[in-house]
């Protein structure tokens, strides 16, 4: 496990940098914090004590605040450097001093609440609290007392949060990741929500990962959907950059009275089950307003069932401190009846593991098959996707014979699966390992930003 120390403003000292009795390293000749640094001599705490005192007038000139949270120490090449320090990036800012970022403000307020459990530092920013000018962020932060705007150089990384697609193509939010990742050099990480069709089509080059994927296609014909009907008896109509289990359409064949049915959900919250004799008419009334062009068509799965309800599997992987992909949470979704998906908004329940499986050798197997496909697709993803990654949420299925399925991989995951009682304790290690990829990322951009910005 790393260490992280606390760090002390001496406010009756001048040029005073004292570090930790039990940090080697190379003399030290300058003191930096984010984006900011000092040329200063470091010595050895003189009482032998292992934490890190530093003058108040340097604190000020790297604009270092006294949170009393504990820090990292990066060392490269007579630099000491206080860290991490986080920016996490998003939009939908309000002038509410309680809730500053809306209705997200208490998902905001519980990632930062995780800080010193990380050794870390981290505030909520967007393009409005950047001064270019100055080389700073008016960074909002979550204290004690609630949040405070407090003024902080530019971060060692950047988190994104951007919470929609609309807000993550907003030219003014592209130009400001684009210049802080090519002028300040700053990684930025988890940049962009994943395109399913690009996501499949990437993946399909991994041989590892390709054995998970159902068959998927980008809608072109009836005549498709006819072929895979007949192969699969089911299939599923996905939006391309759908989200929330929205737009979601299941086409079912029975061979028994040829007919075609359609499960969907109404824009008003209702289920429903349409028949029709023909594909045709199916698609005349039911795409009626739609443009067919941003769908895709995926092979239908027959997942296990509980009571005759549908379930499958929400995995969350994060990066750890030591750049590792780790299995964070995993938990059941079961579809509520007459539900085309098992999403929470549409009726879906969420369950442990325990309460699924009938035994605990059935629970152990299912749990090592979802890890070990979850681990070798985040992998895969990490390779083929552009960016950085730190953390992905999958949505999977167990068929029937105990094969294991891909539905959807979610770069932005969203967490009602935590709403459960008993996944509080994964609730805190993924907000924790969220940050904790910080830690690695900023070492390897001091240490090695080659390897970072390849």
């Amino acid at each position: 496990m790393r260490t992280h120390y606390q760090i002390e403003i001496a406010k009756n000292a001048k040029n005073l940098l004292y570090i930790p009795a039990e940090v080697q390293g190379d003399a030290i000749q300058r003191v930096a914090y984010g984006t900011l640094a000092v040329e200063l001599h470091g010595i050895a705490h003189p009482k032998g004590k292992n934490i890190l005192v530093i003058s108040e007038d340097i604190a000020v000139k790297l604009r270092l605040p006294n949170l009393k949270t504990p820090l990292h120490l990066f060392m490269h090449e007579h630099t000491l450097y206080l860290g991490p320090l986080v920016g996490i990036f998003t939009s939908g800012f309000t002038p509410f001093p309680l809730r500053p970022i809306g209705e997200r403000s208490l998902f905001f307020s519980k990632l930062l609440s995780v800080e010193k459990l990380v050794g870390a530092h981290a505030f909520v920013f967007g393009e409005e609290h950047i001064n270019w000018e100055n080389g700073t962020i008016e960074g909002l932060f979550y204290l004690e007392s609630g949040w405070q705007k407090i003024t902080v150089p530019f971060p060692n990384v950047i988190y994104d949060r951007l919470p929609n697609r609309r807000s993550e193509k907003k030219e003014s939010n592209l130009s400001v990741k684009e210049r802080l990742q090519k002028e300040y050099l700053i990684p930025w990480y988890n940049p962009g929500f994943f395109n399913k069709m690009d996501v499949y089509e990437r993946l399909q080059q991994d041989p590892a990962s390709a054995v998970y994927l159902p068959e998927t296609h980008p809608f072109t014909s009836f005549s498709m959907i006819e072929s895979m009907l007949a192969d699969y008896g089911h299939v599923f109509i996905k939006p391309i950059n759908g989200s929330l289990g929205f737009g979601i359409h299941q086409i079912i064949f029975d061979r028994e009275s040829q007919a075609y049915f359609c499960r969907y959900r109404e824009r008003n919250g209702e289920n429903k089950l349409r028949k029709y004799q023909t594909l045709e008419a199916l698609f005349k009334h039911i795409f009626k307003n739609r443009s067919l062009s941003h769908m895709l068509v995926q092979q239908g799965i027959h997942s296990l069932r509980v009571n005759k309800q549908t379930v499958d599997f929400r995995i969350h992987t994060n990066k750890d401190n030591e750049g590792n992909w780790q299995i964070t949470a995993i938990a059941a979704k079961v579809a509520s009846p007459g539900s085309v998906t098992t999403h929470i908004n549409n009726g879906g329940m969420i369950k442990t593991m325990q309460e699924i499986f009938h035994s605990p050798e059935q629970e152990k197997e299912a749990v090592k098959k979802l890890k070990k496909a979850c681990l070798t697709l985040s992998h895969a993803l990490e390779t083929y996707m552009e960016g950085i990654i730190g953390e992905i949420g999958f949505d999977m299925g167990i068929d029937r014979d105990g094969n294991v399925w891909l539905f959807e991989a979610n770069s932005k995951p969203g967490r009602s699966i935590f709403k459960h009682p008993h996944l509080k304790a994964f609730d805190l290690l993924t907000r924790r390992l969220s940050l904790d990829f910080s830690i690695f990322l900023t070492e390897q951009t001091i240490v090695n930003p080659e390897e970072v910005f390849k």
